[in-house]
């Protein structure tokens, strides 16, 4: 599989993109929570567990994955190319201080995409330079869902999307008050954990968001 076809599934990172974790899921079951979310609408999901052993999160990466084909949506990895690999992702995602761009993909399948988390428009426009599928770009609003979070703002959004040929991943923060003005930022996707997966009724809380992108 050649770039042109890697590219291809890049450009499926749009929509609503929510991420998986079970230190944030208010029930717990990260399959239970994924069909959820897949039903209400999102278009990519990505795995992160930063508790539980990669042997014993591969059984559950491989039912996610079989989900998402079922739901026509992506599975992305967090930080794990290892793991990318043996459950058979879509993609992974990777941090600042996570493997570099040209080290994972020497790792990966040619078929798999590689997204990166940025805050300022320079690491964004560095990451693309290294290759990156598509950007993360953030914490858009303030957020208490991961540590160390940077100030990224809507303005470094707009930024980056007016630079990069890739998709832009709006990330943190971010909730049904908010979505749109992300969205008009030039998002092409908007990436949320607690406003959906931290929500009683994870399927409600996606279409809701859905629904408003699509307005």
């Amino acid at each position: 599989m050649d770039l042109s076809e890697r590219k291809k599934i890049a450009e499926r990172v749009r929509g609503l993109y929510v991420i998986v974790d079970a230190q944030v899921s208010a029930g717990g079951d990260l399959l239970a929570v994924t069909q959820a979310v897949l039903m209400g609408g999102a278009q990519v999901v990505q795995l992160r567990d930063k508790l539980h052993d990669k042997g014993d999160v591969l059984p559950v990466a491989r039912r996610i994955r079989e989900l998402c084909d079922k739901y026509n949506a992506l599975l992305i990895i967090n930080d794990h190319a290892d793991l990318a690999i043996a459950c058979d992702a879509h993609g992974l995602h990777l941090g600042q201080h996570d493997l570099p761009i040209r080290e994972a993909r020497d790792i990966l399948l040619p078929h798999q995409i590689i997204g990166k988390s940025n805050a300022v428009l320079q690491e964004a426009l560095d990451s693309s330079d290294e290759g990156a599928d598509y950007l993360a770009v953030g914490a858009v609003f303030p957020t208490n869902t991961k540590e160390n979070t940077r100030p990224a703002g809507l303005k470094t959004l707009e930024d980056v999307k007016n630079k990069v040929s890739v998709p832009v991943v709006g990330i943190g923060g971010i909730n049904k008050t908010n979505i749109l003005s992300v969205i008009r930022a030039g998002a092409d996707s908007v990436c949320v954990i607690s406003a959906v997966v931290g929500h009683d009724d994870p399927q409600q809380a996606a279409r809701e968001l859905v629904d408003i992108m699509n307005q």
